[in-house]
């Protein structure tokens, strides 16, 4: 057994356990260089992601925004790709598919759970930004405030989901109108 190991602990630690026993070595030895190969590609990926998002300036722009970083950042603007298709910021929660579904037949007439409708990837990703407002990000903002109200009367699921809807929204808006990020609801006097 390895045992706990981060980082580059864990392949020094398996070559030293494998050391002297040459049977181990055939069937480890090529199992730790695929490892090493899959590490060296994920860090080549991971830095054209970057680039991608450092030459963007809309895509910089989104992460002016708590928890979006430039994977979601980038999802969100190959997603919806023109903002001008969608007349009303609102709407875009409703394509990703964090509105709530509605089912209503004669006198039933109940609210569900989201609609999970479009794209899967990026709804995924809004939930995660917004988990990291949510439990990560340390400056408070108004959107962070809702969210933690939301929280303890409905539940951190439900609040996660809303404010994932929320952050839709608002990169929605902040690219119709080309702006950063807002932290607060109070405007600077000039």
């Amino acid at each position: 057994m390895i045992g706990r190991a981060k980082f580059n602990v864990f392949t020094a630690r398996a070559e030293e356990l494998i050391a002297d026993r040459p049977e181990l070595i055939a069937v480890v030895g090529p199992l730790l260089k695929a490892r090493q190969a899959i590490e060296q590609q994920t860090d080549d990926l991971d830095r054209k992601v970057l680039k991608l998002a450092r030459y963007d300036a809309q895509v910089r722009r989104f992460m002016t925004v708590p928890g979006v970083g430039p994977i979601t950042a980038l999802c969100f603007k190959a997603t919806i790709d023109d903002p001008t298709r969608f007349k009303r910021s609102r709407s875009v929660g409703a394509y990703v598919g964090l509105t709530t579904r509605r089912h209503a037949s004669g006198e039933i007439d109940w609210t569900g759970r989201i609609s999970k409708c479009r794209d899967a990837m990026l709804r995924s990703y809004l939930f995660e930004a917004a988990g990291v407002l949510l439990t990560r990000v340390p400056k408070w903002s108004a959107l962070k405030a809702w969210g933690m109200r939301l929280a303890k009367r409905n539940g951190f699921r439900k609040a996660t989901v809303a404010v994932a809807r929320k952050l839709a929204v608002i990169l929605h808006r902040m690219w119709m109108d080309r702006t950063e990020f807002n932290w607060s609801k109070k405007e600077v006097a000039a």
